[in-house]
């Protein structure tokens, strides 16, 4: 009904370029997977990965005043006044140091990892991956890393923006395709650093957490270059399914049976704060 009302068919309707995009790029990479020898996909799994998306993002939308309404509380009370937006690659250093942080914390505390869980439940590495992600992050408190930004001077649109732009470059590091890019390897994150990341391999597992660098990974001792070995995707203690619903909502379920089963507050926080 709002094409027909605008007078827009998709290809004319500006809303429709991402989308069609994606598409677009989806099917060339299984196009080039099938002649190669190598699929790229499996149906199953991409129908799956469709239907988290479309949950992932209803959710973002509800949660998304809450998000916005505390980064403009933060800076309402910062001490230090307002960061001139000249040095955004300073705001670029900032939002991809938070980024190790918070995606580190997500592989380390079980209340981050069950809904992060959703995004490594994937065994293939693809476009379409990249969008597996989680429902009701937001809520786990995902955003405080980002919080000292803003506290320290910088808006909070230009904290998001640039935090959006990070994740955005990371689409295509989930790409099938693992091309050498040579030293560029050396400071960028890229499409082999990241398919070590989503490895299930042990010599894999917590490595390469960076966003558009792989700096601080190299400086905190958790870079893992790739192995003389197949790479293996999904979950290392889980069981792959193609249920969307069992995927999505299977990290809440385990937190919640461990903080039914535990019977004093330490037990409660290790359910909550306990390594996955």
């Amino acid at each position: 009904m709002d094409v027909l009302a605008n007078g827009m068919v998709p290809g004319q309707d500006p809303r429709w370029i991402g989308p069609l995009l994606l598409l677009a790029l989806v099917a060339a990479e299984a196009g080039l997977g099938a002649l190669r020898g190598r699929p790229a996909y499996d149906l199953g799994e991409s129908l799956a990965t469709a239907v988290i998306m479309l949950g992932q993002r209803l959710l973002a939308l509800l949660t998304a005043p809450l998000v916005l309404g505390l980064f403009f509380l933060a800076a309402r009370g910062r001490p230090l006044g307002t960061i001139d937006m000249g040095p955004a690659g300073l705001l670029f250093v900032g939002v991809e140091f938070c980024y190790y942080w918070h995606h580190r914390a997500m592989h380390r505390f079980r209340l981050l990892w069950a809904t992060h869980g959703v995004h490594h439940s994937s065994t293939r590495l693809n476009l379409l991956a990249a969008f597996r992600l989680g429902w009701g992050g937001q809520l786990t408190g995902g955003f405080l890393f980002y919080l000292p930004l803003v506290l320290i001077g910088f808006p909070p649109l230009a904290v998001l923006a640039m935090l959006a732009a990070n994740l955005f470059y990371q689409i295509f590091l989930h790409m099938s395709w693992m091309p050498r890019l040579g030293p560029l390897e050396g400071v960028l994150n890229t499409p082999r650093h990241h398919h070590v990341h989503h490895a299930a391999n042990a010599i894999c597992l917590d490595r390469n957490f960076g966003g558009v660098t792989i700096l601080f990974d190299r400086l905190f001792g958790t870079f893992q270059a790739v192995p003389d070995e197949p790479l293996r995707y999904g979950v290392a203690a889980g069981t792959p399914t193609r249920n969307p619903f069992r995927v999505a909502l299977g990290g809440w379920i385990d937190l919640g049976r461990r903080l039914l089963a535990a019977r004093s507050l330490k037990g409660g926080l290790d359910a909550l704060f306990g390594r996955p």
